[in-house]
């Protein structure tokens, strides 16, 4: 399941057994990254524009301790490339995010298998999934607290962020960006704030269990992303 929700309140959703129009495969080698895209009789895509980028490349570890917020390059009419070092003995999930124009497209977890010592970005302390239900958390000296309403599948769930007096820099054309991702790496949300001056969002979730976010500000020319678990439960 993919779900994205812009800043201007567009709001996007798939689940269940949709067709997908778009076949992504994604090889790695030599710390690079290679998404290949095409549609189902092999023509090449025409992507627009989302929040300045034709693609955004979400990885994650299996385990969700690292996550990483990509802007792959255009190589080919196929293809796109990017550099990112990864953990040897490690598993990875990437999601693709893309608008490509006039298809039907599911953003699914694509299984990538790291060969490297090196990682880069934004490692996390937490060493298992065990959520922990800490809603504060401070790195490089900015700190954030996550508050929310309550937290059940199908409806809206509101989700606010206290940056205790800090003004983030607009990033990628919002003010700031969550990836939600479950514990199992299958689904995966993308929401924006509601408005252009209030950290606030709006997600919706289909299936009960553990997720993890990941909220990015920008901080002069820092971006950094908070890590936080939340707990989805029936109605």
């Amino acid at each position: 399941m993919e779900q994205h929700q812009h800043h201007e309140m567009q709001h996007h959703m798939h689940m269940g057994a949709a067709e997908n129009d778009i076949i992504t495969t994604i090889t790695y080698q030599d710390s690079i990254l290679n998404i290949h895209l095409e549609d189902r009789e092999g023509s090449p895509l025409e992507l627009l524009q989302t929040h300045e980028k034709y693609m955004h490349l979400i990885v994650v570890s299996d385990d969700l301790q690292e996550f990483y917020h990509l802007h792959p390059e255009q190589i080919d009419l196929y293809t796109y490339e990017v550099t990112l070092p990864l953990r040897d003995l490690t598993s990875y999930k990437a999601f693709v995010d893309i608008n490509p124009k006039g298809k039907h497209y599911l953003i699914e977890a694509n299984a990538i298998e790291g060969n490297i010592l090196n990682h880069t970005h934004f490692w996390d302390n937490e060493m298992n999934l065990i959520p922990n239900k800490e809603k504060i958390k401070e790195i490089s000296g900015k700190i954030v607290e996550m508050t929310h309403g309550p937290l059940k599948i199908g409806e809206d769930v509101t989700l606010h962020f206290d940056l205790k007096g800090e003004k983030p820099e607009p990033y990628l054309g919002a003010l700031g960006h969550v990836v939600i991702i479950d514990d199992e790496v299958k689904q995966f949300i993308h929401v924006h704030p509601n408005s252009d001056h209030e950290t606030v969002f709006v997600a919706q979730f289909i299936d009960s269990g553990f997720y993890k976010l990941w909220v990015e500000f920008k901080f002069a020319e820092q971006i950094i992303a908070f890590p936080f678990w939340i707990e989805v439960k029936e109605k």
